[in-house]
């Protein structure tokens, strides 16, 4: 079996020797060579050779006949194949001699045609490059012009439609990478032509403000003439814009020029010539707008302006700190503070997103509090009232003009009425230098009128109405002193400058009316009644002062119905209206003349005591001189021409004077008998104390002032009569009977001022070196006399201790 097996294997070899390509049969040769067979392989290799060699070797025999043959006819093609050759020689010198000028013209012909294939190929290149060219060359043109966004507009299209077809070339690239340079270059060339627009703005914003507020105040004029053309039709408020605005949903901005601010130093004529659009050019801010957003960077530019905005803003409501010395500061300030919204105002509606309505709002706001806050503090500097005046109509007008651009300024409005109270007060203490100018001034005394044209006068200064003195021949005397019809037309001076203050703050009449009348009761009330107060309380002022300013304020009290009427007519809101304030000049008036009356009676009482320091009693004197004492004598003579002065007084008050001084007399000259210094006193002295309480009581009797009614005046006198009568009678018995009786004669002694008066004339009558007349009949019973004098005495005691008990 093993014999047959590999048999079999080298037959294999075999055939794959026979069949396989030469340079593959390397690992059959191998398998040969590993194996142990090998020389039986040599054998069948050896036998398969002689085999194959037998098999050519009968082919060729078969097929030699046919050689032989071919060879012959390949003889005899030989010879015919050298003439051809031959021939063919000789053609191919010819053709040779004949293409070579053909060749040379053929390689002229190639050349030309490359040359106009790359002159075709280079114009077509050139005309490729030469727009990218022509384009970049516009670029450098336009951004030594300073036109940044037509050449922000030529680089983009440039990067964008020029370049990517001729990218491949050197000096693309260098264009490729200069593009970033030239957009930084234009954002910063654009930033800066926006910082010099802001600066520019900022320095000239006052001027702006100054243009537009100049522009409201006409309108506001021209409304106020077309309402009154038209009886109480409104004028229409309408808003001027700033500049016309540019086309800001493109993408191309105002102007290609960067002019800022333009020179408004011009004259006033050609001021009012131009419209307001002549004084600014915003390109600046919508070509650096337009170049941003371009860039992608509108965020950061939107940024950027609202924050030196917002600086910008800051630095304009600091307000100087002398604002509050003239009208100019509060005008300049406000100009500015116009000026920088008016433009923010534009901005907003030019531009679509670099400021908006909730920025525009947070910066009114911040101005609004700070405004206000600088006003409260300024304008309570302010103590001219006309300059209060002033300042209120300046920022009406600040308010009117920022609300015609859609700005709330109710708070302004409000704010007023608080500088309305401290106009008030202004108003106050001006008029009570006037007042007091007045009061100073005034003669105190009834004015005098020599003539219709006079009296005239003074009618139409102050209302009033005497018929009787109509009647009188000239010349006439008003009752009342020059200050009555002065300080009447001051009140109404007063209530004419409240109304002023009311005019263009879009008060009610009720509220116009409510203010000027609770002006004018301070003014009443505190100003005036504080002058007439201390005029009455001045140290020098004399008794026919007080009688005058009686009798002026007295007038001066029915004249508030007038200064009534007066607010009404200019208010036309009648008084009888629910919650309608009433002058309390009735009550002024009225404290005012108590406050005279009071004084009179404190001044005549002065008068009285400086007369009774003159008094010399002899209290140890035998008998009286038979008349009163001159210093009573004087005083009465001054009591009489007094109170002959108070004949225009009404009636009680002259009435209430008089029983006031006859009182104080009373009461004095009892504390001048009853006074402890005197120790002794004679009954010569108590005769002539008793004559001059009889020439007070002939004073009283005489009726000095007309209106009492019998001996009511001499009441005053009673007590002091009862007590002289008591002693001077010596009529105890009665006294001590009749004590405590309703019916009694002398009720009104009582018992301690009896027995002070009484010890002091017992030690007269003690007195061994004092002979009395009056007591001479006690000398002969000294016993009686000791003890009538004690038991009176005791007595006296007794009705005090029964009293006190």
């Amino acid at each position: 079996m093993a014999e047959l097996e590999t048999a079999a294997e080298h037959e294999r070899i075999l055939r794959e020797i026979e069949t396989t390509e030469t340079n593959c049969i390397g690992p059959t040769l191998r398998s040969v060579y590993d194996g142990e067979e090998h020389s039986t392989f040599m054998e069948k290799l050896e036998a398969r050779i002689r085999n194959h060699d037998r098999e050519i070797e009968k082919m060729c025999n078969f097929h030699y006949q046919g050689f032989v043959d071919s060879i012959t006819e390949l003889l005899k093609v030989r010879g015919e194949a050298e003439k051809l050759k031959n021939q063919v020689t000789d053609t191919n010198g010819r053709l040779q001699i004949d293409g070579a000028e053909l060749l040379s013209t053929m390689k002229e012909l190639q050349k030309c045609r490359i040359q106009q294939r790359n002159i075709a190929a280079t114009v077509d290149k050139l005309s490729l490059c030469l727009p990218v060219l022509e384009m970049y060359s516009k670029l450098q043109v336009q951004m030594k012009t300073k036109r940044h966004y037509p050449a922000l507009k030529t680089l983009e299209q440039l990067e964008h439609t020029y370049l990517p077809q001729v990218s491949h070339y050197r000096f693309c690239q260098v264009m490729v990478d200069n593009i970033p340079k030239l957009r930084e270059e234009i954002k910063e060339v654009s930033m800066s032509d926006l910082k010099d627009f802001l600066e520019s703005i900022r320095k000239h914003s006052e001027r702006i403000g100054e243009f537009t507020m100049k522009q409201a105040q006409q309108q506001r004029s021209m409304d106020n003439l077309l309402s009154v053309q038209c009886r109480g039709g409104l004028g229409k408020r309408y808003k001027r814009d700033l500049c016309p605005s540019p086309e800001v949903n493109g993408t191309s901005p105002m102007s290609e020029q960067d002019s800022g601010i333009l020179d408004v130093e011009d004259e006033d004529e050609e001021e009012e010539a131009l419209g307001t659009k002549d004084l600014v050019d915003f390109a600046p801010v919508y070509r650096c707008l337009h170049i941003y957003t371009v860039l992608g960077s509108r965020e950061v530019f939107e940024n950027y302006y609202r924050k030196q905005r917002r600086k910008q803003a800051r630095l304009v409501l600091l307000p100087p700190s002398n604002m509050h010395e003239t009208l100019d500061g509060y005008r300049k300030y406000f100009h500015q503070i116009v000026g920088f919204f008016v433009v923010e105002d534009h901005i907003l509606h030019t531009t679509v997103g670099l400021v908006n309505r909730a920025y525009i709002d947070e910066l009114w706001n911040l101005a609004l509090s700070k405004t206000m806050a600088a006003l409260r503090t300024h304008s309570s500097y302010c103590s001219d009232p006309n300059l209060v005046l002033d300042l209120k109509n300046l920022i009406v007008l600040f308010a009117d003009t920022l609300q015609g651009y859609g700005f709330p300024v109710n708070q302004l409005f409000d704010m007023l009425l608080e500088v309305r109270d401290q106009y008030s007060e202004t108003l106050l203490k001006k008029w009570a230098l006037v007042f007091r100018n007045i009061l100073d001034a005034d003669n105190y005394s009834p004015i005098p009128v020599s003539d219709e044209t006079v009296y005239r006068k003074i009618l139409g200064q102050f209302p009033f109405q005497d018929p009787e003195l109509e009647k009188q021949p000239f010349p006439r005397k008003f009752p009342f002193s020059e200050f009555v019809p002065k300080i009447y037309s001051q009140i109404k001076e007063f209530i004419y400058a409240c109304l002023k203050f009311s005019e263009d703050l879009h008060l009610s009449s009720t509220e116009v009316d409510d203010m000027i009348r609770k002006s004018t009761n301070l003014l009443l009330t505190r100003t005036l009644s504080n002058c007439l107060q201390n005029v009455i309380k001045r140290k020098n002022v004399g008794l026919t002062e007080l009688v005058q300013i009686i009798i002026n304020t007295t007038h001066l009290e029915i004249s508030c119905k007038f200064l009534e009427e007066f607010i009404t007519n200019i208010t036309n809101v009648l008084p009888d209206t629910v919650h309608t304030t009433k002058l309390y000049g009735l009550t002024t008036f009225k404290d005012a003349r108590q406050a005279a009356e009071e004084e009179i009676y404190t001044n005549l009482n002065q008068k009285i005591d400086q007369f009774l320091q003159l008094a010399d009693y002899d209290w140890m004197a035998v008998e009286s001189n038979d008349r009163a004492s001159d210093y009573l004598v004087d005083l009465v003579a001054f009591l009489n021409s007094t109170f002959a002065v108070f004949t225009h007084l009404p009636g009680k008050v002259a009435q209430t004077a008089c029983m006031s001084a006859c009182k104080h007399l009373s009461t004095s000259l009892t504390q001048l008998l009853l006074e402890v210094e005197v120790k002794q006193i004679t009954m010569g002295a108590l005769q002539q104390f008793n004559l001059d309480v009889k020439e007070c009581e002939s004073f009283a009797k005489s009726g000095p002032v007309p209106g009492f009614q019998g001996d009511t005046l001499q009441l005053a006198f009673i007590d002091l009569r009862q007590l002289l009568d008591l002693f001077i009678k010596w009529d105890w018995s009665a006294y001590l009977a009749d004590y405590g009786q309703p019916n009694c004669k002398y009720l009104r002694v009582n018992p301690t001022t009896a027995l002070t008066l009484l010890e002091k004339i017992h030690r007269v009558m003690k007195d061994p070196s004092r002979k009395n007349n009056v007591f001479a009949q006690f000398r002969r019973n000294e016993k009686d006399k000791q003890k009538l004098i004690e038991t009176v005495a005791k007595q006296l005691r007794g009705l005090i201790n029964s009293h006190h008990s």
